[in-house]
C-alpha cells in the first residue's frame, strides 16, 4: 500500500465509530449514523467536505424507487474494484434481496469482518459470514489521498 492509499486511515476511522447508535440519515460519530452515514463520515475525515450533497432518503428508498442510487453515487465518487479483489478499508455494497438495488454498505476490515451500521443496532464490527457474502454486490476503493504539502522554505 502506498502512502497515499487511505485504507489504514479508513479502517481506523471506522473503528472510531463503533458504538455510534443507529439513526436514519445521520452521520455523526458517537451521536447517530446509518450505513451510508458511516461511509460519509469516513470520507469527511479523509478528504474534508463530502463530494456531493446528500438528498433526503426514506428507509425504503431502494424498494420504492427501484433505482441504483447508492451504486450510482459510489461509481461517481469511489473507484470500483471486483468483490474478489476487495482490500481492507474498501467500501462494500450489498443487495439485501436478490435482484433488488444495492442499499447497504460497510467497510471491509479483513477477510472475515466488516464495520457497518444496521437498523436497530449501533455501528459494529461483524463477521462477513455466508449470509453477507451472498448479498455482497460491489466493492469500491477510496480515492488516493492528496499528497502532503511541505512548508519548507527553499535554501
Amino acid at each position: 500500500m502506498t502512502a497515499n492509499r487511505p485504507n489504514d486511515k479508513a479502517i481506523a476511522e471506522a473503528y472510531r465509530w463503533i458504538g455510534t447508535p443507529f439513526h436514519h440519515q445521520a452521520s455523526l460519530c458517537g451521536i447517530g449514523s446509518d450505513c451510508l452515514g458511516l461511509v460519509r463520515g469516513i470520507w469527511r475525515t479523509l478528504y474534508g467536505l463530502e463530494p456531493e450533497a446528500m438528498p433526503p432518503y426514506a428507509p425504503d428508498w431502494a424498494e420504492a424507487t427501484h433505482r441504483e442510487t447508492l451504486l450510482e453515487a459510489a461509481q461517481r465518487n469511489l473507484i470500483e474494484t471486483s468483490t474478489a479483489n476487495a482490500k481492507p478499508g474498501d467500501v462494500l455494497l450489498f443487495r439485501l434481496r436478490q435482484n433488488a438495488p444495492a442499499r447497504h454498505c460497510g467497510i471491509l476490515v479483513n477477510d472475515e469482518c466488516m464495520i457497518h451500521a444496521w437498523s436497530g443496532y449501533a455501528v459494529a464490527e461483524t463477521p462477513l459470514d455466508p449470509t453477507w457474502r451472498r448479498r455482497l454486490s460491489h466493492a469500491f476503493q477510496f480515492p488516493q489521498l492528496p499528497s502532503p504539502r511541505t512548508n519548507s522554505m527553499p535554501d
